[in-house]
């Protein structure tokens, strides 16, 4: 399922992500030489729909033709077959980001283990996994350490980060076992604002000698810690359309990401004797609906003082993944 590259053809890099299919055999793992070790490392179309992370390392790249790297550069190539399509993955698939753990045997467990275990041997100077966002968010990094050196990695990106603990079995969780990493989210799939940003994180990583020690407190940073994760009952149909749905959301509803909405604010429409269409686990995987959303006279309403972040209009999104996630501020020393 998986082949290893140590060179990456020109013509690949002339490619958009929907047509990697035509001279990758599927996903690839490749190794390319610089001047400086250890690697940095680079995953990218973990989600086939998600193209800015493949958009920007070919941007890069092709900036060093006839030049050497400036660092080693190991780079993953995931799922060509689902950019193909432009789906998030392909019916008989597992999510590409959800497989880098666990004992699992199927072949994506499998293949994302051989990537880990080689990368371990090879030595990583840090690891970078760039994603894009369904709804309109900012662009910020996500660690799953609050370890200085993964903080500090994440603010060659953004001073907006996110902390999380779920869920599991993403790429980033799997190399913070023996590297810095971080998740990068670029806005929307292909825009241009954030290829160029993604494009020239990667070349500032390629180019450090090495991450700042001083420590960062809360006057570098903005931290987040994701809390709860938001799904919506596979017994309650949704939409935006219309007020006929079960769950009825407004369409502006993506315009509260990372914004901090009153206790009492109001989501969404609820049209049936279901009870509540929202399902939210904490970060222990408990049941914590009631402590955040409540029906009152048909108004889904907030119980508290909450910070939604990764809202999606995208159905398809929100089935296979969730409608959000929310986040608390995450103090640091000053």
């Amino acid at each position: 399922m998986l082949t290893i590259l140590e060179s990456l053809d020109d013509e690949v890099l002339l490619l958009p992500a929907e047509e990697l299919h035509t001279r990758l055999p599927g996903p690839v793992l490749v190794h390319l030489k610089g001047r400086k070790q250890p690697a940095l490392f680079a995953s990218v179309l973990l989600h086939g729909n998600e193209h800015t992370g493949w958009e920007a390392v070919r941007k890069c790249l092709l900036g060093y033709t006839g030049r050497e790297l400036p660092r080693d550069f190991s780079l993953y190539i995931g799922n060509v077959q689902a950019a193909r399509y432009g789906k998030r993955y392909l019916d008989e698939q597992r999510d590409f980001n959800r497989v880098w753990e666990g004992n699992e045997s199927s072949p994506e467990h499998e293949m994302m283990r051989t990537v880990v275990e080689q990368m371990k041997q090879r030595g990583v100077f840090g690891s970078i996994d760039i994603h894009n966002n369904s709804g309109k968010n900012p662009h910020y990094a996500c660690v799953n350490r609050t370890d200085n050196k993964f903080l500090q990695l994440g603010s060659l990106f953004s001073r907006t980060m996110v902390y999380f603990t779920r869920p599991r079995g993403v790429q980033s969780m799997a190399f913070a076992q023996f590297c810095p990493a971080v998740t990068v989210e670029c806005g929307l799939s292909g825009e241009k604002s954030g290829i160029d940003h993604a494009s020239e994180f990667i070349d500032a990583c390629m180019h450090i000698k090495k991450l700042p020690e001083r420590t960062l407190g809360n006057r570098d940073i903005d931290l987040y810690h994701t809390v709860a994760t938001v799904k919506i009952m596979d017994d309650h149909q949704f939409g935006f359309d219309h007020k006929d749905y079960d769950l009825w959301l407004d369409r502006n509803i993506e315009y509260f990401n990372f914004r901090e909405l009153p206790r009492g604010s109001c989501i969404g429409k609820v049209n049936s004797n279901k009870g509540n269409p929202l399902f939210i686990t904490d970060e222990l995987g408990e049941d914590v609906t009631q402590d955040y959303f409540s029906i009152i006279d048909g108004d889904l309403i907030s119980n508290r003082e909450i910070i939604p972040a990764m809202i999606t209009l995208n159905t398809d999104v929100i089935k296979k993944d969730c409608l959000c996630y929310l986040m608390e501020h995450y103090p640091l020393p000053e």
